[in-house]
């Protein structure tokens, strides 16, 4: 049983989804960053840069064993990273073609890279700063805008990110959830707003949604 160290964040809610559509088993770990708790040293020698998600597989990856050697557990960080494990341990959720499978990882790279940064920061700064800081709100307002932007241009004319439903979807699913945070009008984004209406309306996604409880 692989073993979920999380919290309810975005970024959280990705491995959540990913173990729900998956059929893995696993057993939840809350890890409540607002009181601290991913500092834990317990933690930290789970995830060394204080960060949820992170998981521990038991039986490790088959193909780092060597010939007649036991299983040895497995701890992971980094959401994307783990997506990845998971989706290989399992053969879903990416294509196994080469062209599919880079387009799938380009997009989660996307994700990872902007999206969430992005986004995080402007979540950050029109709900929680201290204090309003006028050209911080706007900076990351307006660049969360343009991303949502290049993801309505995507999905114009793909039903997903990739060329199926992906890990790349996966991923940026839990980020646009809160665009109320982002201030931004899925009305104004209709391709975005569509693809979130089918993906959201997955069992497991809803069921991913709802970790920890």
């Amino acid at each position: 049983m692989i073993e979920l160290y999380t919290w309810s964040t975005p970024n959280g809610r990705k491995v959540s989804i990913m173990l729900e559509e998956t059929g893995l088993p696993y057993r939840v770990h809350p890890v409540d960053i607002t009181r601290g708790e991913q500092f834990a040293p317990e933690f930290l020698a789970i995830s060394p840069n204080n960060r949820i998600p992170a998981i521990v597989d038991p039986d490790g990856a088959d193909d780092m064993r060597q010939a007649g050697e036991a299983s040895r557990p497995l701890a992971l960080m980094e959401s994307g990273a783990i997506l990845i494990y998971l989706a290989e341990k399992t053969g879903r959720f990416l294509p196994q073609g080469p062209r599919g499978r880079y387009e799938a990882l380009q997009w989660l790279m996307f994700q990872m890279g902007n999206v969430g940064p992005m986004f995080g920061q402007a979540h950050h700064f029109r709900r929680f700063a201290p204090e309003p800081v006028p050209y911080a709100i706007e900076r990351y307002s307006r660049e969360t805008a343009r991303l949502y932007r290049v993801l309505d241009t995507r999905l114009r004319d793909h039903a997903f990110l990739a060329e199926e439903y992906s890990i790349a979807d996966i991923a940026t699913y839990p980020w646009v959830a809160r665009h109320e945070w982002q201030g931004i009008r899925l009305e104004d984004h209709p391709a975005v707003r569509r693809w979130y209406e089918a993906v959201g309306a997955r069992p497991a996604v809803a069921r991913g949604m709802g970790v920890p409880a």
